[in-house]
């Protein structure tokens, strides 16, 4: 049986200066683009049976860059949808939510383009990915391209957790790979944050 490969986008300037990017579509950065291209050799000598990737440009320039080809967007693997908190940065959203959790707390409604998004929805979300991924992993390893929270979430569906044990894992670095395998039917992670 294959491994779930998690890839994080590459840096962004949101992502470099901690401002909540869900939907909002931000390039990479220079620095996002030499990370994309430096995952291109370890992904070489393990390419994956399907690639899956959000649909926006972080995410999909990340995968031509570390060379993933065939890559299907796929918009439940799109970012959480942050609501009104779109571009802020956690402590911006303390200054008037003091002691504010997003894994506890959640995000407020924003505007017509950011709506805001309950855990519970985004994990529905990964469920279905989930569901289309695991089938494909019979023929061998599947790549993932997607965002920081969203691959938080990812991890702990994988292992069976409900979505908000994702606030027990560090969060992945742009441009970081990570490893979700099973052994004996048993979920597991095999490698985390890895540069």
């Amino acid at each position: 049986m294959g491994e779930l490969m998690l890839i994080r986008h590459g840096q962004t300037e949101w992502s470099l200066s901690g401002r909540h990017a869900g939907r909002t579509d931000v390039p990479l950065t220079d620095a996002g683009e030499a990370a994309a291209e430096a995952l291109a050799p370890r992904l070489a000598r393990r390419p994956p049976v399907a690639v899956f990737s959000s649909p926006l440009s972080r995410a999909m320039r990340t995968a031509e860059l570390a060379g993933l080809t065939g890559v299907r967007p796929d918009p439940d693997l799109m970012e959480w949808d942050y609501g009104g908190y779109e571009g802020l940065t956690a402590a911006q959203i303390r200054e008037t939510r003091p002691g504010w959790d997003l894994w506890r707390d959640g995000v407020i409604p924003g505007d017509a383009d950011h709506p805001g998004e309950r855990l519970e929805q985004v994990a529905a979300r990964i469920d279905a990915v989930l569901g289309r991924i695991r089938p494909l992993l019979g023929d061998g390893d599947v790549a993932v391209v997607a965002h920081g929270h969203l691959a938080r979430v990812l991890t702990v569906r994988w292992l069976g957790l409900d979505a908000s044990a994702a606030r027990l894992l560090g969060h992945p670095h742009p441009g970081a790979l990570g490893f979700l395998a099973a052994e004996d039917g048993q979920p597991f992670i095999s490698a985390w944050n890895v540069p």
